[in-house]
């Protein structure tokens, strides 16, 4: 299981969910941040300090909502 950013992310890229990752698995994208689900250790921390509550697991996703699954996954060539 993995957390994904999702749209709000896109207007506001604050970026503090890469200064919280233990793993180092989220980089900043020409549109938004992205976090790498095969390095994600669904620790959670950084849901924790988005301040636009960008940030879901991946399995609590809506179907309008993987598109931001498959965009981290294209960004990161884990297709």
């Amino acid at each position: 299981m993995a957390f994904v950013i999702l749209e709000p992310c896109q207007s506001e890229k604050s970026g503090e969910c890469t200064t919280v990752c233990p793993v180092d698995c989220i980089e900043e994208g020409p549109d938004q941040f992205y976090i790498d689900p095969d390095i994600c250790i669904d620790c959670g921390a950084c849901k924790a300090v988005c301040p636009v509550d960008a940030i879901e697991e991946e399995y609590d996703l809506t179907p309008d909502q993987e598109v931001y699954l498959e965009k981290a996954e294209a960004f990161f060539g884990n297709n």
